[in-house]
C-alpha cells in the first residue's frame, strides 16, 4: 500500500516537473519572438555601425522650434523647445558632421541634436539643454558612431540597442531554455530508471 502511496506521488511530482519544463520553453520561446520582432529590426535597421572618435567643433541654442517629424504632431505643438545643434569633426573621414544623440532623435527632429521628454516645467527642459550643450563644450572628444556606408552623413553619440544589449536581451530567454530543456531530460531519465528498476 505505502508503495503504491510512493509511486503515486512520484509519477505526479513528474508530471509537473515536466509541465514546468514545458512551460519555460514554451516561455522562452514567446520571449524569443517578442525580442526578435520589436529589438531585432531596430538593431538590423541601424547603419550606424562603427565607432570613432568625434571632436566638437560648435555648439548653438537656438530659439524654440517644434518636431516636425513627430507621430504625434499636436502634442509637440504644445510642447516647443530650445533647439540644440552640436557639430562635430568626425575623424574617421575629416568632414563636419552634424551630432545627433541617438538614432530616434534623428527621426523625431533631424534639426536638433537633442529632442527632450515632454516636462511639465519648461524651465527644466531650458536648464537641462544648457547642461548638456555645456557638458560638449567640456568634454571636446568622446566616442561616436558613424555609418560606414556613407548612406548617413551625421553620427550619433549613442546606439539605442547596442550589441551588448542586444545580447543581454537574449540573455534570459536562453537561460529559461536551457533549464526547461534540463528539467525535461531529467525527468525523462528518472522515468528510464524507474523502468529499468522495476523491470529488474
Amino acid at each position: 500500500m505505502l508503495g503504491k502511496k510512493l509511486v503515486t506521488a512520484q509519477k505526479r511530482g513528474e508530471t509537473r516537473a515536466l509541465c514546468l519544463g514545458l512551460g519555460m520553453v514554451a516561455c522562452s520561446m514567446m520571449m524569443y519572438f517578442f525580442i526578435g520582432i520589436t529589438i531585432v529590426p531596430f538593431y538590423t535597421k541601424s547603419v550606424w555601425t562603427t565607432e570613432t572618435v568625434c571632436k566638437v567643433l560648435k555648439t548653438s541654442i537656438k530659439d524654440k522650434v517644434f518636431c516636425p517629424n513627430s507621430e504625434d504632431s499636436e502634442d509637440e505643438e504644445i510642447f516647443p523647445y530650445p533647439c540644440l545643434q552640436v557639430w562635430v569633426n568626425l575623424t574617421a573621414v575629416g568632414q563636419e558632421v552634424m551630432l545627433y544623440q541617438t538614432e530616434d532623435t534623428l527621426e523625431r527632429n533631424p534639426k536638433c541634436s537633442y529632442v527632450p521628454d515632454k516636462l511639465e516645467n519648461s524651465k527644466e527642459v531650458k536648464a537641462r539643454i544648457e547642461t548638456i550643450a555645456s557638458n560638449f563644450k567640456k568634454y571636446q572628444t568622446f566616442p561616436c558612431y558613424y555609418d560606414p556606408g556613407g548612406t548617413q552623413t551625421n553620427v550619433i553619440l549613442s546606439r539605442l540597442y547596442p550589441s551588448k544589449g542586444l545580447l543581454f536581451a537574449f540573455l534570459w530567454p536562453t537561460l529559461m531554455f536551457t533549464g526547461g530543456c534540463l528539467i525535461i531530460v531529467l525527468v525523462k531519465i528518472s522515468q528510464y530508471v524507474s523502468v529499468l528498476s522495476a523491470w529488474q
